[in-house]
């Protein structure tokens, strides 16, 4: 069963400052509920075929999954992928001109292993739920001026 969500949020910040911000996987434990950690492996400049390992939180214990980059089009897309864990899936996040805010828009799209099959369709509204509340975040930091990328 494939999962696909899809979230958005008008920011009302520069695209340029929300994309440097919520691009840089850094700053991902500080607007993403589940994110405990972010390294990049390839070091700055952030591009196709950088490595990220994400350590997620979840009640009793922190689990540790390599993304990588597999599309990044600074101030407007970041694709990155991870094939490993109960879940393998995309996350995508695009930027976009809305006047003088900025739209920027959340993606999660993977198909489910394991046990994590059976639970599939209860997934989708879950992962809605908890990314419309991690894109709030940024959204408050950002508008507050206190997370200017």
């Amino acid at each position: 069963m494939m999962v696909d969500v899809r979230c958005g949020i008008v920011i009302q910040r520069p695209r340029a400052v929300v994309a440097g911000y919520a691009g840089d996987p850094s700053n991902a434990p500080s607007w993403h509920a589940n994110i405990g950690s972010a390294d990049h492996r390839g070091g700055p400049p952030l591009g196709v075929g950088t490595p990220v390992d994400f350590g997620a939180r979840f009640p009793g214990r922190e689990l540790k999954y390599p993304y990588e980059f597999i599309d990044a089009v600074p101030g407007r897309r970041l694709v990155m992928r991870t094939a490993q864990g109960p879940f393998p899936m995309q996350t995508t996040h695009t930027w976009e001109d809305v006047g003088a805010a900025t739209r920027m828009v959340l993606a999660n799209t993977g198909e489910p292993a394991g046990f994590s099959k059976v639970a599939g369709f209860l997934m989708a509204p879950m992962m809605r739920r908890a990314m419309g509340q991690d894109l709030r975040k940024p959204k408050a930091l950002l508008e507050a001026g206190a997370a200017d990328g």
